[in-house]
């Protein structure tokens, strides 16, 4: 489905009925990457999932920021006459997620945090963004992926199984090159979260898989201190994408949050 935000469209799945939950893909995916949650949720908890801009259906825009994204989600959740929601963000999803309890705390009834972190880009991986600036330029979204691919999924995953990785690479090999390059700016200029942490008050889940080298378990157990009654859960055997390569341990924790919304 399409929306028109902000005079731009917008690629977004609306399923399912209960509890609103929004979830936010990573770099450089598109929503199609929450399709194991969505299927497994839909008969509990009402799922949407977004395109951010530039990527999957979503149009372009110009100098995008970590709020631009945020406030796309905030007017969607106008367009759908959504007033509050369970915001799931993995990886840059969980960025925008940071930024989308910032500028529209109100919209948010509680926060899963996954595969992300909460601080800036350090110097080296600002270089690392430059290069892959570089690398989306030269070689497009084929050459990124290539890049990718190994750190997005995890060594069991990349082990045992094959079509998992297959999947991953066809779709970050898929992402339109302007959305890339619109995202590497936005990823390079997100400001620290981390004082954001003791701000949030909503229910908070927190999952990472433990095979993660792109945000590692510290960077989970960091948010989960910072953040008052948080809930970490570590997925074993999973990498970057945990969703996707372990969706039942996911699926199970995503459960028993969203039960927890219905039981206060």
């Amino acid at each position: 489905m399409l929306a028109w935000i902000h005079g731009r469209a917008v690629g977004y799945e609306d399923a399912g009925a209960g509890d609103p939950v929004v979830f936010l893909h990573g770099f450089p995916h598109h929503r199609g990457l929450w399709a194991p949650q969505v299927s497994a949720l839909m008969d509990r908890a009402r799922c949407i999932t977004v395109d951010l801009r530039g990527l999957g259906e979503s149009e372009a825009g110009q100098s995008t920021t970590m709020d631009d994204y945020a406030d796309d989600v905030a007017a969607l959740l106008d367009h759908l006459k959504i007033e509050r929601a369970i915001v799931c963000g993995l990886s840059m999803g969980g960025y925008a997620a940071f930024a989308l309890w910032r500028r529209h705390m109100a919209r948010v009834r509680g926060l899963v945090l996954m595969d992300t972190r909460a601080g800036a880009d350090a110097p080296e991986g600002i270089r690392k963004r430059r290069d892959m600036i570089a690398l989306a330029q030269e070689r497009g979204a084929s050459g990124v992926a290539d890049a990718m691919i190994t750190g997005m999924v995890g060594k069991s995953t990349r082990e045992k199984c094959p079509e998992v990785v297959d999947t991953m690479h066809a779709m970050l090999e898929s992402a339109p090159v302007s959305g890339i390059l619109e995202a590497l700016h936005a990823l390079m200029e997100r400001p620290d979260s981390t004082p954001t942490l003791a701000t949030i008050t909503v229910p908070t889940l927190i999952v990472v898989g433990d095979e993660d080298v792109l945000t590692p378990v510290a960077e989970s157990e960091t948010m989960h201190r910072g953040i008052a009654g948080s809930r970490l859960e570590v997925i074993a055997g999973a990498g970057h994408v945990s969703n996707v390569e372990r969706p039942a341990a996911v699926n199970h924790v995503l459960s028993e949050f969203l039960a927890s919304f219905s039981l206060s």
